[in-house]
């Protein structure tokens, strides 16, 4: 399974465990969090490296913009930055 698989294994044990997520979000606010988080995660039985998830990130962005024919020559800040999304959907999750 490739981290997309993981993000998503992870995504939903996240809902269903409230510990899970709440530990995933407070590591978030430390001094590296994306390390942080990815050590949380690799506790846990969740195979997301730190350099596998900002490349994901990079990969995705790098997907839209190749997808609208040369139109998007320029990246949109923060599409590359699935650590933000993951946390943001984990937050939402808490509402």
């Amino acid at each position: 399974m490739g981290i997309y698989g993981e993000l998503v294994r992870l995504s939903e044990c996240a809902k269903a465990d409230e510990s899970l997520r709440k530990e995933l979000l407070a590591s978030a606010e430390g001094v590296d969090p994306m390390k942080s988080f990815c050590d949380v995660c690799l506790k846990n039985g969740f195979k997301i490296y730190l350099g596998e998830l900002f490349a994901y990130g990079e990969d995705m962005n790098d997907s839209k913009l190749r997808s609208v024919n040369g139109g998007g020559v320029n990246a949109i800040e923060g599409w590359n930055d699935a650590f933000a999304q993951i946390i943001s959907e984990l937050r939402e999750m808490d509402k």
